[in-house]
């Protein structure tokens, strides 16, 4: 398994999360029919089921901005490493701790940022 993360770094978390929340509510509630959407049904098994149908809900009535809002905090820091150096360098060891036990092949992360990758590269190389 080679999961794909999304890494912002900088100091207000709040602000780091929201690009990834728009991503995530654009996936969850609009990539396909509301009865036939993988991204949908993949955020429910992963416990996030009421999140789910209320981010397809308003994503679907054109309410994009509050479909992202709608996105779980807990579910962004599932997927992505945001916030803070020190909160990503944390967050990391989960990863780390995933390949080890070999439920992550890989990690391929996505960043612009040439700071965050100095960051990943110190802690996964």
């Amino acid at each position: 398994i080679a999961p794909f993360c999304t890494v912002i770094m900088g100091d207000d978390i709040e602000k780091c999360r929201m690009p990834v929340k728009h991503n995530m509510a654009l996936y969850i509630g609009g990539m396909g029919a509301r009865n036939k959407n993988f991204y949908n049904d993949y955020a429910k098994r992963l416990g996030y089921e009421e999140a789910a149908v209320k981010i397809q809900d308003l994503f679907l009535e054109g309410k994009k901005s509050e479909a992202a809002a709608a996105v779980p905090d807990s579910l962004v820091d599932e997927v992505a490493l945001v916030g803070p150096e020190d909160r990503i360098r944390d967050r990391l060891q989960a990863w780390k701790e995933a390949a080890k036990k070999r439920h992550v092949g890989s990690l391929l992360a996505g960043t612009g940022d040439i700071n965050a990758l100095r960051v990943l590269a110190e802690e996964v190389l």
